[in-house]
């Protein structure tokens, strides 16, 4: 039987709520969509919440708000999906790469350090699969230089740092709801902050510029365009797709919790294999491994295909060593970039979401200790 990479969390009762938005004919930016922000602040205790179209949308908007611009610098990880460092580039600054901790994934304060400027105006962090990056020395760093901080907090929904939830350290925290995520709307993410001047800012450039939503204007169509804006917006029927999966998250996520300490305990007495350890305040977005040698990935995903296992990798090339800003940059991966460039050969993502069985975990740690001696 196949086991598959993911599964989504989507039940009948949500699927009952989108039809019912469906047949009402109010169908974007409506009451569900206020639902959704407020059970997004209450989750991750934020004082504000946003609904964008995706992640990629909350990380312009923020690099927006943020006031990046041509001639500006904003240093990024080397390994991350591409829209972390396109949402520099999309406002004229310049993405910076910074190398990573090879067994986190996570950017290294080191090389932060070492890439840093004059031009230097902000820095975006990923974390990594889940695991927090150390964010108290990093917001110290920030401080000390006055760089603006942003978390990717696509892999983060139920993240912490010291009892605080991923995305409440910088100006903004950018969250995914796509497919593979922990909670999904289909395409879709959210902007959580604490700063009233980003969040009022941000309500405004995902909608047109529009200085007045709808509950605000005394006449329909009386509003006024004060500063030059987007479409960044979610539909109501996806924010109420997303609002029972948040009530029900953290049962989803003591279940990832729960299959993550099984693939280490099973996985733990591989000598070729770099595991994880155990973090409870990781949300487990994807459960990683490393292996010591590249030959071993390679051989596994073969394996897992031939077993019908999904598997992926996050991911398969440094963004340095993406056409577009290895030309336009002209970066050398391997001079500047070494951690990147070795854990995209080794990293291998496993399959973890609460659907996912204990014997499919066996299965899988299985064949890998078979094959891999």
């Amino acid at each position: 039987m196949k086991i598959s990479f993911s599964k989504t969390e989507i039940q009948k009762q949500d699927i009952k709520l989108v039809s019912k938005i469906i047949n009402s004919g109010w169908l974007t930016h409506g009451h569900y969509s206020s639902l959704f922000e407020e059970e997004i602040k209450k989750f991750t205790n934020a004082k504000y919440c946003t609904l964008v179209s995706s992640c990629t949308a909350a990380l312009h908007l923020s690099c927006l708000a943020s006031d990046f611009k041509k001639g500006d610098e904003v240093i990024v990880p080397a390994m991350s999906h591409t829209a972390t460092s396109h949402a520099v580039e999309y406002t004229g600054a310049k993405a910076v790469f910074a190398d990573i901790d090879f067994e986190t994934g996570n950017i290294d304060l080191n090389e932060i350090k070492r890439v840093v400027s004059k031009k230097t105006k902000g820095l975006i962090v990923v974390h990594m699969t889940g695991t927090m990056c150390d964010m108290k020395s990093i917001k110290k760093f920030c401080n000390s230089k006055k760089i603006k901080l942003i978390e990717d907090c696509a892999h983060a929904l139920g993240s912490k740092f010291r009892k605080i939830h991923a995305g409440n350290f910088g100006l903004s925290g950018c969250f995914s709801f796509y497919p593979t995520k922990q909670i999904t709307t289909g395409e879709g993410g959210a902007l959580i902050t604490n700063d009233k001047k980003i969040y009022e800012k941000v309500k405004r450039l995902k909608a047109f510029g529009i200085d007045k939503d709808l509950k605000e204007r005394k006449k329909p169509g009386l509003y006024d365009v004060k500063f030059l804006g987007l479409n960044y917006r979610m539909t109501d029927f996806q924010a109420a797709l997303g609002l029972g999966q948040i009530k029900r998250y953290k049962k989803n996520l003591k279940k990832r919790h729960d299959l993550a300490k099984r693939y280490i305990s099973k996985l733990k007495e591989n000598d070729h294999v770099i595991l994880p350890r155990f973090d409870k305040n990781s949300s487990y977005f994807i459960f990683q491994i490393l292996f010591k040698k590249h030959l071993f990935r390679e051989k596994m995903i073969k394996i897992f295909k031939k077993n019908k296992i999904d598997i992926s990798i996050h991911y398969g090339k440094s963004l340095p060593m993406m056409s577009y800003y290895k030309d336009k940059y002209k970066l050398n991966s391997v001079k500047n970039f070494s951690n990147s460039l070795n854990y995209s050969k080794s990293a291998l993502s496993l399959p973890i979401y609460p659907k996912l069985k204990f014997s499919e975990v066996d299965k899988i740690t299985n064949l890998i200790k078979e094959n891999i001696k």
